[in-house]
């Protein structure tokens, strides 16, 4: 186990401008820029804002089994009403919360709406082909990500005809128009449709800085991710091997146990979410406190969760360090140097202005674990073994090969079965857990794998959410009753 550092940090006093331009879901006039976009390129200008500018960290995470409770720390609502499963009473205009994620998600739907009916009504609709693959993989990714939080989620081995979450398909044209929620499958079908016909007319040349596009690489990896979802592992074998044509992914994998460990707190952070970093796919900035927050808030990651989190090292031979650095501020308080603050002035010489956080929503890790977990369930073994020493690689300290290797003899040791696939599989899910902690991405594989969440209060009390409590499935906003949406039933 690697030693604590101690990692002091002065907490940001500057005055916040909470987040203002976002308004409730389908309550504005339809935008009137639209008729002045006539050329490809002021359509993929357009296109730059159709990504969710909110952030899913805060209530992924707190919902996770990544944190614990402190007793003390920031008491922002929505990490407290997210570790006790409790419906999140924060607005659009409230950072991190659900409904702003909601409410960005759509409105990222919005201008992908936009872009492609601009191209259909345009004299030569083949001029923007580059452009319809991004709207749509926008549209399909926004979509995707409303689905699995805010409706049950997703099981290919059932009918799944719960509540989805209305797919948009058309730009706003009237104020408040009446929405209905398809089932979970149908969104999915859409979602796979959008994904299908837009992957093909990706062209990296079409984007300036390609890592904050749906780039090939990152349009690859959300195939991968969907179909890893749905279960459909010779798919998701085929789009992780599509990420990085003619280059291997370990070629592509964050530098932790080199180039990352000679690094200042801070020059992780100025690191992390860089377009210059090989593992980040796509890089989307978001609207967030959760850079100053994350070792803060009440409900995080103590020292003693840390060491729950990261005990998959003992499954390699030799039982080697993590070489992730793992800092504290203050007592109690961990975190590891990754998602950032930048903080965005009104003007030159204003004191107030916007925290926002760039955020890597595909890296190239995830698409290892996905190829390694698919091979896993396609009986091949030793891919899915090969993949984690590649990922071990790059996290070991003073790696050594020949040393620090995952076999099949380790895995049954530690996990004490005697079935290797199932072995495998827990390998992955505790490699990821420790990769992504304090990503939020630990949730999808908590929902995919529906497992009981179990979270402990410091007076001895505790709350368990089994997978099919309703309260693992985020409330539908307030605001979006407006438009005719149903909430879910608690």
């Amino acid at each position: 186990m690697n030693k604590t550092k101690i990692f002091k940090k002065i907490l940001f006093t500057l005055p916040v401008l909470i987040l203002s331009g976002c308004e409730d879901f389908l309550s504005t006039e339809p935008d009137s820029t639209r008729a002045t976009i006539s050329t490809p390129a002021q359509v993929s200008q357009l296109l730059t804002t159709a990504y969710p500018q909110g952030s899913y960290v805060v209530f992924a995470e707190s919902m996770s089994d990544n944190v614990a409770d402190k007793g003390v720390g920031e008491d922002d609502k929505t990490n407290r009403a997210s570790y006790l499963f409790e419906e999140v009473e924060a607005s659009v205009d409230e950072q991190d919360s659900p409904d702003q994620y909601w409410a960005e998600c759509y409105r990222a739907v919005s201008v992908a709406n936009q872009a492609l009916d601009i191209i259909s009504k345009s004299s030569d609709p083949s001029q923007y082909n580059a452009q319809r693959g991004e709207a749509l993989l926008a549209r399909a990714y926004a979509h995707f990500m409303l689905v699995n939080y805010f409706s049950k989620f997703f099981d290919p081995t059932q009918p799944n005809t719960e509540p989805g979450i209305p797919y948009v398909t058309e730009p706003e044209t009237v104020v408040l128009k009446k929405y209905e929620r398809k089932t979970v499958a149908s969104v999915y079908q859409m979602i796979e449709a959008d994904l299908l016909e837009g992957l093909p007319l990706i062209s990296d040349g079409s984007y300036t800085i390609p890592k904050y596009h749906f780039n090939r690489a990152a349009a690859n990896a959300f195939a991968a991710r969907f179909y890893l979802v749905k279960r459909d592992y010779a798919k998701v074998v085929q789009y992780a091997n599509e990420v990085f044509p003619g280059s291997s992914v370990a070629d592509n994998l964050r530098p932790w146990n080199t180039t990352y460990s000679s690094l200042s707190p801070q020059e992780l952070y100025n690191t992390y979410s860089r377009a210059s970093q090989n593992a980040n796919l796509l890089l989307v900035e978001t609207a967030s406190l959760y850079g100053r927050n994350v070792a803060q808030y009440r409900f995080g990651m103590n020292f003693r969760k840390w060491q729950e989190i990261s005990a998959g090292e003992n499954i390699i031979n030799e039982s080697p360090g993590w070489s992730y650095p793992l800092y504290s501020q203050g007592d109690n308080n961990y975190l590891i140097p990754k998602l950032n603050e930048y903080f965005v002035r009104e003007s030159v010489n204003a004191e107030i202005g916007q925290p926002y956080v760039m955020l890597p929503i595909f890296t190239a890790e995830e698409v290892l674990f996905n190829r390694a977990e698919a091979n896993a369930f396609l009986g091949n073994t030793a891919a899915s073994l090969a993949d984690l020493n590649l990922f071990v690689s790059k996290r070991v300290d003073n790696y050594v090969a020949t040393r620090h290797t995952v076999t099949a003899a380790s895995i049954r040791r530690f996990f004490g079965t005697s079935n290797v696939r199932d072995g495998i599989i827990n390998t992955i899910l505790s490699f990821k857990r420790v990769e992504f902690v304090q990503e939020g991405m630990r949730w999808f594989d908590l929902q995919r794998y529906a497992l009981p969440v179990t979270h402990q209060a410091v007076n001895g009390s505790a709350i368990t959410v089994p997978a099919n409590d309703p309260r693992r499935i985020l409330q539908i906003p307030q605001s979006a009753t407006l438009a005719g949406i149903e909430q879910n039933k608690r």
